[in-house]
């Protein structure tokens, strides 16, 4: 028996050729939208479990000596085990793949992060500071040999894991382990200052110098929780990135030959590091249009090091754009006008 193979109607088969493609995945090659950050990986996760162990002994330190100074420090340290499990959510949401919900991938999750440990770096210090005053009015006695020992245990393990945090933040710079980062200078400041307050009481007897020192820190980890805080905004609110200067890259595109006008412009930053710039232009219809794209995106990539730009190519004369368009239409026309030479299209 013969069989006929019916044929689906020409309007139909792009669609029926869509219904029928195996699942692909979303392609994303110009800007990869992950993150492999294995040396921070590997210092978080070691900072992680030291710090909750030395967060166990100042806490129980704390509460045994009575010192405001080391309660405060234990405090912060508990935060920083709470700001080490964020950074590290974040490090491995960084790895997932973009899809058809978060085409961007998960890299912001970083900014997020960075950004609740910012304001838990400001509460915190809000929070010694309030307990610092009320001890101004009402001082208590404390154990100043248990104080110092823990304290000075508590300033080496801070510094050993600061310089390891410092110098993954350089290796790999991303907010997410600045953020960390400034969580453990609070630490070393704060076991610094308790070391400070234990030997100025022991030899004055002056008892105000424990919640003085504590306020002046509270200080110090108030002012670096605010910069994170104000920088993870920055970049939640897709602000332009202080790096760049918009005016400048518009003025570099408008160089590049067949670029006539650069207008609606966004420059923004997806996470530390991963920029994307979009922008429509007015283009010359005498070049080759994928000529122009490409020296466009050579010219991003190369002096400014944005790898993920979309450029729009449109005529003033076709696409709307209000008076905007006019305006440029009625100078393209007076320059040509102006120039003795016209050429004829």
């Amino acid at each position: 028996m013969e069989h006929t193979q019916s044929v689906p109607p020409k309007g139909n088969r792009a669609k029926s050729a869509k219904a029928n493609r195996p699942d692909v995945p979303y392609d994303y090659h110009h800007l990869g939208h992950v993150k492999e950050q294995s040396r921070s990986k590997k210092t978080l996760w070691i900072t992680l479990w030291l710090t909750l162990f030395f967060t166990i002994v100042e806490v129980v330190g704390g509460i045994v000596s009575n010192s405001l100074a080391l309660l405060s420090d234990s405090a912060h340290m508990v935060s920083d085990v709470i700001a080490l499990g964020l950074s590290m959510t974040a490090i491995y949401m960084a790895t997932r793949q973009p899809n058809a919900r978060y085409t961007f991938g998960f890299l912001r999750f970083e900014i997020i992060a960075s950004l609740l440990n910012g304001l838990a770096l400001c509460v915190i210090s809000i929070g010694i500071l309030i307990e610092g005053v009320r001890r101004f009015v009402r001082p208590q006695e404390m154990d100043f040999k248990l104080m110092l020992i823990i304290a000075s245990i508590g300033f080496v393990v801070n510094l050993v894991l600061t310089l390891v945090l410092s110098r993954s933040h350089h290796e790999e710079e991303n907010l997410n382990v600045k953020s960390a980062l400034w969580h453990f200078i609070g630490d070393l400041l704060s076991s610094a200052g308790v070391i400070v307050s234990a030997i100025l009481i022991y030899y004055t007897g002056l008892m105000f110098f424990d919640p003085l020192i504590s306020i002046v820190i509270a200080g110090i980890i108030f002012v670096g929780g605010a910069r994170i805080t104000k920088e993870a905004v920055y970049i939640l609110m897709e602000s332009v990135p202080d790096k760049f200067d918009l005016d400048e890259i518009r003025a570099d595109l408008l160089a590049v030959e067949g670029i006539e006008d650069v207008h609606e412009m966004h420059l923004w930053a997806i996470s530390t590091d991963h920029y994307s710039l979009t922008a429509h232009t007015f283009v010359s219809p005498d070049i080759q249009p994928f000529c122009i794209i490409l020296a466009a995106n050579e010219l991003l990539e190369k002096k400014y090091g944005i790898t993920h730009s979309t450029i729009q190519m449109e005529h003033a004369s076709i696409h709307p754009h209000g008076e905007y368009g006019r305006e440029f239409l009625r100078h393209q026309e007076e320059q040509q006008h102006a120039d003795p030479v016209v050429t004829e299209r």
